[in-house]
């Protein structure tokens, strides 16, 4: 069965930082781009980060640039997204999705066509 889910997400005050996991089962994540996308309340679901299948180049949102890192560790066929100096606008509810031909950049950000999707984890960021 394949299946994606994501874990890490939690409460978190303002600066701090989490690390977000996807952990893949039933296919192989490295053949797959992966991308992290988020929803927060009332807003349209976006992409923050990708990593593409061929050669793990990665892109990411002007919006999270420099304060997050998407990592792939293949040995635990899964993928991360380290997120640092959080802001109260990151909260969202945040998933992972896997696709075996896209390739990573600007024109992902809003593409919701991916093969496979997690559930999300939330993410909220508050003092």
């Amino acid at each position: 069965q394949v299946q994606l889910v994501e874990s890490g997400g939690g409460l978190v005050q303002p600066g701090g930082s989490l690390r977000l996991s996807c952990a893949a089962s039933g296919f192989t994540l490295d053949d797959y781009a992966i991308g992290w996308f988020r929803q927060a309340p009332g807003k349209e679901r976006e992409m923050v980060s990708c990593i593409s299948s061929s050669d793990d180049s990665t892109y990411y949102a002007d919006s999270v640039k420099g304060r997050f890192t998407i990592s792939r560790d293949n040995a635990k066929n899964t993928v991360y997204l380290q997120m640092n100096s959080l802001k109260p606008e990151d909260t969202a509810v945040y998933y992972c999705a896997a696709d075996r031909t896209v390739v990573c950049g600007t024109h992902l950000l809003y593409y919701y066509g991916m093969d496979y999707w997690g559930n999300g984890t939330l993410v909220t960021v508050s003092s």
